[in-house]
């Protein structure tokens, strides 16, 4: 099962490397590219998940329903971005359910954050998506964490994907840097060994955010924009020839038989 999902959020990016981008902006260049990822899926007709900041849906309302209205899972990255307080849990979760009148079970942490388990269980949620299980300086510490899901404080933990040997991330990251044949081996190999593939994407990814003023590293817009429709629906269109299936998160962990610890 391959499980998509994108963290849909202002792009805010840009201010990580001094980088000059407003607020209206940071809205706009990820607004596009939700609707080009929206058009993508439909074509292909493929479920995913989405994390969306409060601060995000709110100023895009249409395409959140738009992409309920097409059986997508809506989830919370918290309310901002670039600011978290622990009471965001729980806001976030509930502003997105009024907002949308749809139930939210799931949780990813804006940049993979750890968080208090027993905030999250207090603020309701079924799921956690935060975990990328590897080691990355400066950024993960996660090597021995599970590849599985597993239970954690009364919340179901479902890590990211990393590949088979050495755990290399299989996210955003990595999906425009390596040749795309490499990508697919290596979610391959993964799919082969958990049964799954939980991978993220973020909607600035399909627009063109090369412009010199955001200042970012060259692999982080890599085979953006234009090339990345591409490369994703590619990489859709491989998945189905090997009759692999796509579903939302929450559906996928509705099913699995996860034993809580005693």
């Amino acid at each position: 099962m391959i499980l998509l999902s994108f963290d849909i959020e202002e792009f805010d990016m840009p201010l990580e490397y001094q980088g000059d981008i407003p607020f209206e902006e940071q809205i706009s260049v990820s607004r596009k590219g939700l609707q080009n990822i929206l058009r993508i899926l439909k074509k292909q007709d493929v479920k995913a998940t989405f994390f969306s900041t409060v601060i995000f849906a709110e100023e895009n309302k249409d395409l959140i329903k738009e992409l309920l209205s097409q059986g997508h899972e809506l989830a919370s990255h918290t309310w901002f971005h670039s600011e978290f307080k622990e009471e965001n849990l729980a806001q976030s979760k509930q502003k997105l359910e009024e907002l949308f009148h749809t139930k939210v079970t799931g949780l990813r942490m804006p940049r993979m954050s750890p968080v208090s388990e027993e905030a999250v269980a207090d603020a309701g949620y079924f799921y956690n998506s935060s975990i990328n299980p590897t080691y990355l300086p400066g950024r993960y510490n996660n090597f021995r964490v599970s590849r599985n899901p597993f239970w954690q404080k009364n919340v179901l933990q479902f890590p990211a994907s990393v590949s088979t040997i050495f755990r290399v991330p299989l996210f955003w990251l990595s999906f425009h840097n390596f040749p795309l044949w490499f990508y697919k081996l290596l979610s391959k190999l993964s799919l082969q060994s958990t049964g799954f593939l939980n991978i993220y994407f973020h909607p600035w990814e399909f627009n063109d955010i090369s412009d010199p003023k955001y200042k970012l590293p060259g692999y982080t817009f890599k085979n953006t924009g234009k090339e990345m429709e591409t490369r994703f629906e590619n990489f859709i269109i491989w998945a189905k020839k090997n009759n692999y299936k796509f579903d939302t998160i929450r559906n996928f962990l509705n099913h699995q038989n996860v034993k809580k610890s005693q």
